[in-house]
């Protein structure tokens, strides 16, 4: 049964926003008392936040299909929908959130430190927002939007500032759990250990975390036994200590080529080159293992090691060995820049910058990308001629039109807003203005204004004086 689980693919969706209503206020003598249709709710986010108590991705292994909720949609009366509930994931310290690309995309380290893997879908404006001087009644809302849906993968890298490498079963197990109150699983035979074993050591005044890295053997760095699955436990620690074997059975092993051999693997993997290194010769309660200790301890020490002879079993040396690594640690700690306080970079956009592209694909598509035309395609009611107006007036003042000219759109030609796989696609006409006013003046109503619009009157006056001519021309003198 898996008890441990460091890296786990997992697919999040925020919520949705809820649409926004479109309603007309109703009361006795008062049948048309304007808009007051609600906005919708915001859809709710996806968070990954760093709780200490969270050892393991254990969850997310089992239930890797997370989602947060909807929002509520407006509703009459001017009662906007309640938003969604965040949906919020903790997660151990020291994830890493990266993309299926690989590409990091958060490195949370700390508690409480927080991510929004998924970003939750705004609210529609319900007709009483849309409402203004020019469009007093509109008879449209607008729709909420979808919230994100995104696959990301996390990994755990072990926070901790003392790493244990060396074979299987040269006794990290054993060293971690004297030096600490941690409680591993020992045994005499290889990959006894299948997880990252965390444990706290005090010496002095310095507290420092120490972990040992399973399951190192030729070839990890390539995936050979456990060592890829577990080299990235190694990323984060300040000192890295190579505990090797002193009374190992196996006859062409020595503790100077183990070190050789978990040198080039850790060389393999990359980026730990600057951590400094300490030598364990464990195992010195056997007396061949004494002997041995002795005879290589001089040619550990030319190569530039700091050497310490120890014995997990007999408790020898490991005063010494602890206030070694607290010194060592310190001095890391020391050598870490402060972090400076969080300083806020404002980047204004390009004065030219109109917001949105305009390309011309190679079968002769015109393809239009930007932030808020995408938006308002998602929030817009196709089947609500109204709001299709409203729309391309948008459109149109944003500049979409005079953008297509320019690429050289003409009329007929297809336009497509949107990303490939979910665009919205029609033929464009020149001048989306005269298209709009063919639907007059949108959300006007003159039984609000308590007398027909203008332009009724205009044509209304128009069709009397063609309606006279007609019958001056069909008239016959007796």
């Amino acid at each position: 049964m898996t008890t441990f689980v460091d890296r786990v693919e997992l697919h999040v969706a925020a919520g949705s926003g809820g649409h926004g209503c479109a309603s007309v206020h109703r009361e006795k003598f008062k049948p048309l008392g304007g808009p007051d249709g609600g906005n919708g709710g915001r859809g709710g986010d996806v968070i990954l936040t760093v709780d200490q108590s969270i050892t393991t991705l254990l969850d997310y292994h089992h239930s890797p299909h997370r989602k947060a909720t909807n929002g509520k949609p407006g509703e009459g009366g001017n009662r906007s929908g309640k938003d969604g509930q965040d949906l919020v994931l903790p997660v151990p310290d020291g994830t890493v959130v990266l993309d299926k690309a690989g590409n990091v995309l958060a490195d949370l380290v700390g508690h409480g430190t927080s991510y929004v893997a998924a970003q939750g879908g705004r609210g529609g404006l319900g007709n009483a927002a849309l409402a203004s001087a020019r469009r007093k009644a509109p008879g449209f809302a607008l729709l909420g939007e979808p919230g994100d849906l995104r696959d990301v993968v996390l990994e755990l890298k072990t926070v901790a500032d003392v790493a244990l490498v060396g074979y299987p079963s040269a006794g990290k197990s054993s060293l971690i759990s004297v030096l600490s109150a941690a409680k591993p699983k020992i045994a005499d035979y290889p990959f006894t250990t299948l997880v990252p074993n965390l444990g706290v050591v005090t010496a002095g005044s310095t507290v420092y975390t120490i972990a040992d890295v399973p399951g190192l053997i030729p070839g990890a760095s390539q995936g050979k036994g456990l060592g890829l699955e577990f080299l990235r436990h190694v990323e984060r620690c300040s000192v890295l200590v190579h505990v090797l074997d002193t009374a190992t059975l196996e006859s062409e092993r020595d503790p100077v080529s183990d070190l050789d051999i978990i040198e080039e693997e850790l060389r393999q993997y990359g980026g730990l080159d600057n951590r400094p290194r300490m030598v364990v010769l464990n195992k010195i309660d056997v007396p061949d293992g004494k002997d041995l200790a002795e005879m290589v301890r001089p040619d550990l020490e030319t190569r530039g090691y700091r050497v310490f002879e120890v014995s997990a079993v007999a408790h020898m040396g490991l005063k010494e060995l602890s206030f070694a690594l607290a010194e060592l640690v310190a001095q890391s700690r020391a050598a870490k820049p402060k972090e400076e306080a969080t300083r806020i970079v404002i980047r204004p956009k390009a004065v030219d910058d109109t917001g949105f592209t305009v390309t011309q694909e190679a079968d002769g598509l015109f393809r239009v990308r930007g932030e808020k035309p995408e938006r308002w395609v998602r929030q817009t009611d196709f089947n609500n001629d109204e709001a299709v107006g409203y729309l391309a007036d948008r459109l149109n003042r944003l500049g979409v039109e005079q953008e297509l000219m320019k690429a050289g759109a003409r009329g007929g030609d297809g336009v497509a807003i949107g990303p490939e796989d979910n665009a919205v696609v029609f033929d464009w006409e020149p001048s989306m203005t005269a298209g709009a006013e063919m639907l007059g003046r949108r959300g006007e109503d003159h039984r609000l204004e308590g007398e027909r619009p203008a332009a009724q009157r205009r044509k209304d006056r128009q069709a009397e004086r063609d309606e006279a001519q007609q019958e001056f021309d069909d008239f016959e003198p007796f």
